[in-house]
């Protein structure tokens, strides 16, 4: 009766699992609710409730973030490119629909204009309902939310405009597939100043280094930036739980506004000036 009632038990436990055949892994979590589900234009959209991990986004059954550990991937996605710039005026973020990445931008006074493109309006709506955590800086006076395709939109920014393109997207397939691609950054260069910055989520560097991040590099420079430098992080809900950004540059990469960010006028529950240096030192057998 004992084995029974275990087994029963088990059955009415809910699990929502991202299952990675080609990497022969999966991430699990606990869910008690389903709180939405829709198919939009682009793509499926489902919203969780889990049981340990808060509030659970899924866009065509991956793992986008929970309200637990999002502020990893947000801070670290934001604020290490823009302390590697002098003076960030002018930023655009292409994705980011969850608008946590905007919410980091917004913090730094120095910002003028914060640009973000997403091609699916109903993220940035469905994260206004479900994460209004992440939207706090939606009404921003400086934030333009543009709802289009980004790969059309970067090619009508005017040369020399941009100071920082964030590049939030998901993976490099269907919709963000041409967001990998050399004539996007191609594009990208073109937009940003002689000083500028792209910073771009390039997957799980244990898991995708040779197959995504490697040749990511490869197209930024075929796309004339001069260096590129990965930084890394640790993402629990994604792919083997460790995490990596790229940033590319048409001058050289390094720490310029150091006094800010060992100081920084905000509050982060991840970033501080320690992590910031730590992020870039690459692991032996990345290095070729």
């Amino acid at each position: 009766m004992t084995n029974e009632k275990s087994d029963a038990a088990q059955e009415q436990t809910q699990w929502f699992t991202e299952r990675s055949s080609c990497d022969g892994s999966g991430i699990t979590l606990q869910i008690s609710a389903l709180l939405h589900s829709e198919q939009t234009p682009y793509q499926k959209i489902d919203i969780y409730q889990t049981k340990t991990f808060g509030k659970l986004l899924v866009i065509d059954d991956v793992v986008m973030l929970t309200t637990r550990d999002n502020f990893i991937y947000h801070e670290m996605m934001t604020h290490p490119v823009l302390f590697n710039h002098p003076q960030p005026r002018r930023v655009a973020i292409v994705g980011g629909g969850d608008c946590g990445s905007l919410r980091e931008v917004a913090k730094h006074d120095c910002v003028e204009q914060i640009i973000q493109i997403e091609i699916d309006e109903r993220v940035t709506r469905l994260s206004e309902q479900y994460f209004p955590e992440l939207c706090t800086a939606n009404q921003d006076r400086r934030v333009e939310l543009q709802f289009c395709d980004a790969i059309a939109w970067m090619k009508t920014v005017p040369a020399d405009s941009l100071d920082v393109i964030i590049v939030d997207s998901t993976d490099p397939i269907g919709p963000a597939e041409g967001l990998f691609q050399a004539a996007f950054y191609h594009d990208c260069a073109r937009a940003l100043k002689h000083n500028g910055l792209l910073i771009q989520q390039s997957e799980s560097p244990l898991l995708h280094w040779q197959s995504i991040s490697l040749p990511m590099q490869a197209a930024m420079k075929q796309a004339h930036f001069k260096s590129t430098r990965s930084l890394f992080f640790p993402q629990p809900v994604y792919p083997s739980g460790w995490w990596s950004a790229t940033i590319a540059a048409r001058e050289d990469i390094h720490l310029v506004r150091d006094a800010e960010a060992k100081n920084p006028l905000f509050k982060t529950d991840y970033y501080n000036y320690g992590i910031h240096l730590a992020a870039f030192s690459t692991p032996n057998f990345l290095i070729d």
